[in-house]
Formats: C-alpha cells, sequence, structure tokens
C-alpha cells in the first residue's frame, strides 16, 4: 500500500504536533503556512497577518506543564515565557521532529474539496494537490469579534487583536474592554503611561495571582485540587486562595464569580488597580461622542477603546454548508472530527479550562493521527453527531452562557474520554 498523505493547515502549536504525530503513525504530512514563519500567534508581528501577540506576551501556563509531552522546554526557561522563546521553541521542535522541510511557506489555503476518496487542497497561485485528508490548524484567534456598542463612539478604537505596544497611548484616558486574560494583559502594559485605564468587566471574574508563596500557581492548585473534587469545591479553593493574596474581588471593583468560569491570572493587575492607575468598571451601557456610559450609572470621558472582546472561529476554505461553527461552538466529535468530512480533523479549536492549551492539542494530535491511520474506527456520523450534542450539554450545564465560552473545554473529562477510545481500540500509548 502507498503512503498515506495528509494537508496540516498551519504551522503553529497545532500543525506542528499533527504533523510529528501523523509522521509516528507513518503518514506523510505536508504543512501549508500562509506566512514565513513557525510558531503561528507566539510569533510576535507574524507576516501570517493572524498573530495577535503583542510585545508583553507571555504563556499563561508554566512552562513545564505547557510543553509538548515528549519536547519539554530547555533548562532553564523562565516560568512563563514570552513570544521570543515561544517562536524558538516552536522552531526547535520542527527541527527536532524534522518538520522544517515538510513545511509550505507562503501557501494560503483556497479551499478544500472532495476529490475521489481524498480531498483536493486549492492554494492561492499554486497547483492543486491531491491528498488522502486534512488536518485542519489553522487557530481560533485571528477574526475579531468587536462589541457592538462601540458604533456610537467617536474617539480611537481598535480590537485586541491589533494592539502591540503602549506608546501610542500615552497620556490618554483608555477604556479596556474585557477582564479575559488578554484585557488585564493589555490593561496591565498600558496603564504605566496613560493618563487612567478603566477596565470594563459585564461579568463576574477571579483574578488569581500568578505566583503563589514564590511558585507558579499551578503547582498550589495542583496539590488541592485533586481529580476527584467537585468543582464547585474547586471553585471554592480558588476563591479562598485568591482572598489570601488579592483579598475579595468586590474590593476592587469586580464581582466574584459563585460558579465555574475560565481561569485568570495576572502578577500585578491587583497592585495597580491598588495604585489607582487603573479602575475597574462594570458592563457598559452606551457612547455619546467620547463619553463612556456604565451599568452602575456613572460615566467617564474616554479618547481611546481597546476591545478584548474575543474572537470568531473562521473557516472560509471549508466545503460550502459544511462549517462546523454553530455560533461560538465547534460541532466536531471529540472536538476533532467532523462527522460528514470523512478524514478532516482539527486541532486547536478550544480553550481549555485550566492547563495547557499546547499539550492538549499533543493529545488531540495523537488521536488524529490515529484516527488517520487507522488505528482508531470511528462511530458512524449519527452516534458521532449524538455524542458531539452530549459534549454541547455539558458545555452549557457546567460554564456561564456567553460567547466566551463556545470553545470551553474540561481537561480531565476530555482526556479520559479521548483515553477510553484509545483502549477501546487496542491502541497503546
Amino acid at each position: 500500500m502507498s503512503t498515506k498523505r495528509f494537508a496540516v493547515i498551519g504551522a503553529g502549536a497545532g500543525g506542528l504536533c499533527a504533523a510529528k504525530n501523523l509522521i509516528a503513525q507513518g503518514v506523510e504530512p505536508v504543512i501549508f503556512e500562509i506566512g514565513t514563519r513557525i510558531g503561528g500567534l507566539w510569533a510576535y508581528e507574524n507576516d501570517s497577518g493572524r498573530s495577535p501577540a503583542y510585545k508583553s506576551l507571555r504563556i499563561n501556563s508554566e512552562a513545564r506543564a505547557s510543553s509538548y509531552g515528549d519536547f519539554p522546554f530547555p533548562e532553564g526557561t523562565q516560568y512563563y515565557p514570552g513570544t521570543t522563546e515561544m517562536e524558538a521553541y516552536f522552531t526547535n521542535y520542527a527541527d527536532k521532529f524534522g518538520l522544517t522541510d515538510k513545511i509550505r511557506f507562503n501557501s494560503r489555503i483556497e479551499a478544500i474539496s472532495p476529490d475521489g476518496e481524498g480531498w483536493r487542497v486549492a492554494i492561492v497561485g499554486k497547483e492543486d494537490t491531491h491528498f488522502d485528508g486534512v488536518i485542519v490548524a489553522s487557530g481560533h484567534q485571528s477574526t475579531p469579534r468587536h462589541p457592538e456598542q462601540v458604533k456610537g463612539f467617536d474617539g480611537h478604537y481598535i480590537h485586541a487583536n491589533d494592539y502591540r505596544v503602549p506608546g501610542p497611548y500615552a497620556d490618554k484616558r483608555v477604556l479596556v474592554i474585557g477582564p479575559g486574560n488578554s484585557g488585564v494583559d493589555i490593561a496591565a502594559d498600558i496603564c504605566t503611561v496613560t493618563e487612567l485605564t478603566f477596565l470594563a468587566a459585564r461579568s463576574p471574574v477571579l483574578i488569581m495571582p500568578r505566583l503563589m508563596f514564590g511558585k507558579p500557581q499551578s503547582r498550589t492548585l495542583g496539590l488541592l485540587e485533586k481529580p476527584w473534587l467537585p468543582w464547585r469545591l474547586k471553585v471554592w479553593i480558588r476563591t479562598q486562595l485568591t482572598r489570601v493574596f488579592h483579598g475579595r474581588m468586590e474590593d476592587w471593583g469586580f464581582r466574584t464569580p459563585k460558579g465555574r468560569t475560565h481561569p485568570i491570572s495576572h502578577p500585578t493587575l491587583i497592585f495597580h488597580l491598588a495604585w489607582n492607575r487603573i479602575k475597574a468598571k462594570p458592563g457598559i451601557d452606551r457612547f455619546a461622542g467620547n463619553m463612556v456610559h456604565f451599568t452602575d450609572g456613572t460615566a467617564e470621558e474616554i479618547d481611546a477603546i481597546i476591545a478584548a472582546t474575543g474572537y470568531e472561529t473562521d473557516l472560509p476554505f471549508l466545503p460550502e454548508g459544511t462549517s462546523p461553527v454553530r455560533g461560538t461552538h465547534m460541532h466536531l466529535y471529540n472536538r476533532i472530527v467532523h462527522p460528514d468530512l470523512p478524514n478532516v480533523f482539527f486541532v486547536g479549536f478550544f480553550d481549555v479550562t485550566g492547563g495547557s492549551n499546547i499539550r492538549m492539542m499533543d493529545d488531540q494530535s495523537e488521536y488524529a493521527a490515529a484516527v488517520a491511520a487507522g488505528a482508531i474506527r470511528l462511530p458512524d456520523p449519527d452516534a458521532m453527531r449524538d455524542a458531539i450534542a452530549e459534549d454541547l450539554a455539558f458545555q452549557k450545564a457546567q460554564f456561564p452562557d456567553s460567547p466566551r465560552y463556545g470553545l470551553e473545554l474540561d481537561p480531565v473529562r476530555y482526556r479520559k474520554r479521548l483515553a477510553k477510545n484509545f483502549k477501546r481500540n487496542g491502541v497503546a500509548r
């Protein structure tokens, strides 16, 4: 039998480990990268035009827990590496596993379409190529989701996707919308040069310290949050630990969440609030020129807005009518397999609730490669759709009803599900 060939879309964290795992299963990958650099969103000022990385960006999870399973960060790597270290890490990974020569740079995928028992991949300006399958690892943080109400604002506006450095905001009054990881990063980044920075948090948020007792907070949580503990108890543990270091969220103008939310942490944000460089605000009611009216009845004059309001998942190259995106959710079996597109797999379209996205991409890639090679057999499409519905119901029961949580993923439950798939098919890991 001839060797199977798979197209891998994207040379970022997901695409690289997808290609590496395909090779391990005897499948030949060809990686198509829209730009000229390895590392995806971690390549600062990436010429792909798809990276939202700002200069001060650092990984949110500790390095030793965030690496690929078989490729740790080099000895001496700081706890939370920045973009330069991350890009070097991915470049070294590609060299180590023989992936660099398999990357076709400056290759924008125009479309994929059925071609016999495989897929025809159309690349802009290049000849179409036949493949046995496709792994989509193009990322989900490149198409900004803009807040509707900013249409009435007369000042300077950008989405966080376009933010890079604080200099342009010197001596201005700036509003950052959204207290997610990007929002708190950017607010803390610009507040040392602005006249005043406001951080609008419509929903409750728990902002945890990045370090606890001099070590990454994940180590403390790992000691206390046993896998068998119910999530309500884990939420209580995180809330009490945060109070030890930061006090109550209400002390700083936020609201403490009562249920399960996406982990947010920052090393200096609370100090900037204490020093009156940043002021927390609730949701936004409306804009009138340069005045921002908040839901608590207060109003502030604002020169500029940075909206850290998330992203839309954009997959324009899929056959018409086949996108798995429904709202902000992905309708995929095991978050990887499209029931109606045979041998088309998706890697990296999730947000892990605690843990490392990179490590989870490695798990997904191992599974996708095993399916591609025929080592794991999939259930029929109807059974896959039933499993997708079950997963969506779990999401809705566990997480807030908000676009922010459309891709949220419980890492413990998810890894158990993948492990069962491997075991059921007799595949050793």
